[in-house]
């Protein structure tokens, strides 16, 4: 099974008001708009997707703790994409310059900006194809890095005006100039 999306343009407009509005009042359901403003419903992940995330999660949060260059976000954060979609990626970093140029009531609620850095895991009831549409609409909307992972040791590797990088049975993948320093150790995550 797949996310659920709803196309509610002839019962409504889904404004940032009522988008916050379905989610305020649904707190137990995890929700996406897209730029076309359909509303996506996110089904929870397995417990192993869960777990995987939990690693990768743990990971960036430690190095991004010793180095202090930006900021880490987990899936339940929502970012305005430039486009006008809300997404929430399964991990997101972004430069401290960057957060810090917001105020704090953009911080509180879907702050208007893309991560520098997404990765999406790929779990059993995710549609390949549809994380990857919304891979490239990161890199479309300004992410520098992104990282789709695929429980079966596959990654794909997206960066701007770069064709998607495909690499099977990694040990490792490099954060590169974005996220200098930092080593995901994939071994964990497909253990």
């Amino acid at each position: 099974m797949t996310a659920l999306t709803l196309n509610l343009h002839s019962a409504i407009e889904l404004t940032d008001e009522r988008f916050e509005q379905i989610c305020q009042s649904n707190r137990d359901l995890r929700f996406e708009r897209t730029a076309t403003g359909e509303l996506v419903i996110m089904l929870p992940a397995g417990s192993d997707t869960g777990r995987q995330n939990c690693e990768l999660n743990g990971q960036l949060w430690l190095w991004n703790r010793q180095n202090r260059l930006g900021v880490g976000f987990d899936s339940s954060a929502g970012f305005t994409l430039p486009n006008g979609a809300i997404r929430s990626p399964d991990l997101s970093w972004i430069k401290q310059e960057r957060w810090d140029s917001l105020n704090t009531a953009q911080k509180r609620k879907f702050a208007p900006i893309c991560p520098n850095f997404v990765a999406e895991l790929c779990s059993q009831c995710d549609r390949l194809t549809d994380v990857q549409s919304k891979m490239q609409e990161y890199l479309d909307n300004g992410a520098i890095l992104g990282w789709l992972i695929d429980p079966e040791s596959q990654v794909e590797i997206y960066r701007p005006n770069q064709t998607v990088e495909v690499k099977n049975a990694l040990n490792s993948l490099s954060g590169e100039d974005v996220l200098p320093g930092f080593e995901l150790d994939l071994q964990e995550i497909w253990a």
